[in-house]
């Protein structure tokens, strides 16, 4: 989830973000070569849900020529960039994308784009605090939704500590803040930062509000009490809306260009049935993000272990 929102995404001229992703391009990864067939250029989002999902789909390419990709180019974009290029038919699929989050991103691209197939579902996010600074005698006791915060500020620093720029959640957060009417200073950096953060405050038992969003490795380190909201997701919330909502439950979901078909009939296929469990995904992050285990290392590996699904997928005896 991927997908979360500070930072109203920047509107880009088309020359900007052409000349972005071509440098974007330039300097893409690619993962092993599967058939002589073309090259498939796949949106990256800066999460690292989003680089094990391709890693595990260049995994798969490459021991599955029938699929009709000769390789996989992976091209690194916040998902801004992502849906304009797609838009553009700079690119030909995008995975961990995040819906709702992504909703009117993937809309303007949809002549040249299209949703094809949720990777995983029911994937939570909202604001987190530690859990031991609710319990009785912690800093933030009695704190347990939302509303309640504005009493809490000082015990937080006034701050809300958010992850990337980028991401599209950044805007929904900032929208919340000004909806709930909340003294707290929105603080985005990477979420590299935001979890080093993160882990200083817990080491140190200090109070911290963070926004977060699952599959994420850290709920298999940290003990994160998630606070309650007292208005259900809505979908106008964060267009026409105040954003005094809860943030909505998402589905990673795959797009592909319906080109994909006509060049590559194989792996536009398997994308139609390419779904991985929720848990799963969290225990490759823990691996990935807390275990330091190269992402390809952790692809090969649940790919090796998990044959039967691998078959499911490329639709081996169909």
């Amino acid at each position: 989830m991927a997908d979360p929102p500070v930072a109203v995404p920047r509107t880009r001229t088309v020359r900007l973000v052409t000349a972005l992703l071509a440098v974007l391009l330039a300097a893409s990864g690619c993962a092993s070569a599967g058939a002589d067939g073309p090259t498939v250029r796949l949106a990256q989002f800066p999460w690292s849900a989003a680089k094990l999902t391709n890693a595990i789909l260049g995994e798969v390419v490459a021991a599955h020529p029938e699929l009709g990709v000769g390789r996989l180019k992976t091209i690194q974009v916040g998902p801004a960039t992502a849906w304009a290029g797609a838009q553009r038919g700079d690119v030909d699929a995008l995975t961990e994308v995040a819906m709702p989050n992504q909703s009117e991103l993937a809309a303007k691209a949809e002549d040249r784009i299209e949703l094809v197939h949720p990777t995983y579902s029911g994937a939570e996010q909202g604001w987190y605090v530690p859990s031991y600074a609710v319990e009785p005698g912690g800093p933030l006791a009695g704190l347990t939704g939302v509303t309640q915060l504005n009493d809490y500020a000082d015990a937080l620093g006034h701050r809300l500590v958010d992850s990337d720029p980028s991401f599209l959640t950044t805007e929904y957060n900032a929208k919340r803040l000004a909806g709930y009417r909340l003294d707290l200073e929105q603080v985005t950096s990477s979420e590299a930062a935001q979890i080093a953060e993160l882990r200083r405050a817990y080491e140190r038992r200090q109070p911290i509000l963070v926004y977060l969003y699952r599959p994420h490795y850290i709920f298999e380190e940290l003990a994160l009490t998630k606070l309650t909201e007292p208005t259900p997701a809505r979908e106008d919330c964060y267009t026409t809306g105040d954003g005094a909502c809860a943030m909505p439950a998402y589905s990673a979901w795959t797009a592909a260009s319906p080109d994909l078909a006509r060049t590559s009939p194989g792996f536009a296929a398997m994308l139609r049935r390419f779904e991985l469990p929720l848990a799963d995904v969290e225990q490759m992050l823990q691996r990935v993000d807390v275990d330091n285990e190269d992402v390809e290392v952790v692809a090969r590996d649940y790919v090796a272990a998990h044959p039967d699904r691998v078959r499911q997928w490329v639709g081996a005896g169909a």
